[in-house]
């Protein structure tokens, strides 16, 4: 038996449940809703309303990475420590919250910024005045990179672990400061992780739907929302195909731009 015929359940799958849909999406793009061909469904897009959600969109998803990022790549740099112990541990308690139902995490980011829920019910019990979170363009970005932190702080971590530190004692003993060790040594030999872990965050953070519809109480509009109610509400699966369409375009031009950074994956990209 040859051993590519292992993959061929994957294979199976991929194409049932991945190249098929897409071909309906490409179908339904291009088409109106007696069947012809057109391309008025992408023309809709280019209207200023439609321009609009995407800005918004793209730039919290934006805002989503590269806060995952400052908060995620010191993480992982202190959870790769070769001194750090219970380490695994520590990498652990990162998943626990992976392995909660999606919906669920935001109905308990919900619990947290309600005018009535845990937050405002500390400050009032210290004496501090209550704030207005859900329903805020505040409470969406903390929604998505609590939910998104994960998948940038296991890619860069996997990348630290990994690392040569004689290469690290070499640049201390040339003499290289801390920092010199960790922009010049440290972070080009990161880069494969970085690129893995901010495509990871930034492919769903421009999708998201359930987490702008939950924590700004239907205030904040981003692209998901629309796919979604052209899908649901409308039943114009023509335009939400075209949208989806667009978005799938514009993921798959970041991820090569993402890509240049460091084609190889050998890291160094940056410098």
């Amino acid at each position: 038996m040859k051993r590519s015929w292992y993959a061929s359940p994957y294979a199976l799958w991929m194409v049932l449940f991945t190249a098929v849909p897409l071909l309906f999406v490409c179908y339904y793009a291009f088409t109106d809703a007696s069947g012809a061909f057109t391309v008025g469904n992408f023309t809709k897009i280019a209207q200023p309303m439609y321009l609009l959600v995407l800005w918004d969109s793209v730039r919290l998803a934006f805002l989503c990475t590269v806060l995952c990022l400052l908060i995620g790549y010191p993480t992982a740099y202190f959870l790769s420590g070769r001194d750090l112990n219970h380490a695994q541990s520590l990498v652990v308690l990162i998943l626990v919250p992976m392995w909660m139902n999606f919906l669920l995490r935001t109905y308990a980011m919900m619990t947290l910024f309600e005018d009535n829920g845990v937050i405002n019910s500390l400050l009032e019990a210290v004496g501090l005045p209550r704030l207005h979170m859900i329903g805020t363009e505040g409470a969406v970005l903390t929604g998505m990179v609590y939910n998104f932190l994960p998948f940038m702080v296991l890619p860069i971590y996997t990348v630290l672990k990994k690392m040569d530190y004689s290469i690290i004692e070499a640049a201390e003993d040339l003499g290289c400061s801390p920092l010199r060790v960790v922009t010049r040594v440290v972070l080009p030999m990161s880069v494969p992780g970085v690129v893995s872990g901010v495509t990871m965050v930034f492919m769903p953070a421009v999708t998201t739907f359930a987490i702008s519809r939950l924590l700004s109480s239907g205030m904040i509009y981003l692209v998901g929302d629309m796919i979604e109610d052209y899908f649901i509400s409308m039943n114009n699966r023509n335009v939400g195909s075209s949208i989806s369409l667009v978005m799938l375009v514009l993921i798959i031009l970041s991820i090569g731009l993402l890509r240049k950074v460091d084609p190889d994956n050998s890291g160094g990209g940056l410098w």
